[in-house]
């Protein structure tokens, strides 16, 4: 479900990935300038690693586990340092088309917004409806699953003309499997 309700809004939504041309923009057909389609890409991106972050730490509000605590912390740092590159993906491109420095930065930090909002929603579904968990756990991965099968893995593909993406996710996937059977 959450890989079907990112594909439906990235259907809808208006906007353009990385290095491509204005004329290839994905959604419904719009004027907006190249910056905007850039930021409402990001920003797209960024709803499902906010719902994740706030899932794990809901989850584990509810275990009373360390562990679980650890892990959400863990998966919080991983995306927020990841958020550092991704706001340069904004700001730099804004910056290049000649917007005003503090204002591209702020495009950029405005992208990431949605990242805590969605989080806080996750955390409030899963102590609310605690029976929600494991389907929000599963909305939250396929939404990832979906973002690394459409975004990252092409935008890899396009950087390093290799299969180098494409193992990556292999492995982790493997590792998080072997992970879930090892610790379960």
């Amino acid at each position: 479900c959450g890989g079907f309700f990112l594909w439906s809004v990235d259907k809808i939504l208006p906007h353009l990935h990385l290095n491509q041309k204005i004329s290839s923009a994905e959604g419904i057909k719009t004027k907006w300038r190249r910056s905007a389609l850039l930021v409402l890409a990001i920003t797209l991106h960024n709803i499902p690693e906010g719902l994740a972050v706030g899932v794990a730490f809901g989850a584990a509000s509810l275990d009373g586990d360390s562990t679980s605590l650890v892990a959400a912390i863990a998966l919080a740092i991983g995306i927020g340092l990841q958020n550092f590159p991704e706001g340069a993906a904004v700001s730099i491109p804004l910056r290049r088309e000649g917007m005003g420095r503090m204002k591209a930065f702020l495009y950029g930090q405005a992208s990431g917004i949605v990242e805590p909002i969605a989080a806080v929603i996750g955390v409030v579904f899963v102590i609310k409806m605690t029976y929600l968990l494991p389907y929000a756990l599963s909305f939250a991965a396929g939404a990832m699953i979906y973002v690394v099968a459409e975004e990252l893995i092409p935008t890899a593909k396009e950087i390093r003309h290799d299969d180098s993406g494409t193992i990556g996710v292999m492995l982790g996937f493997a590792m998080m499997m072997f992970l879930d059977v090892a610790l379960a």
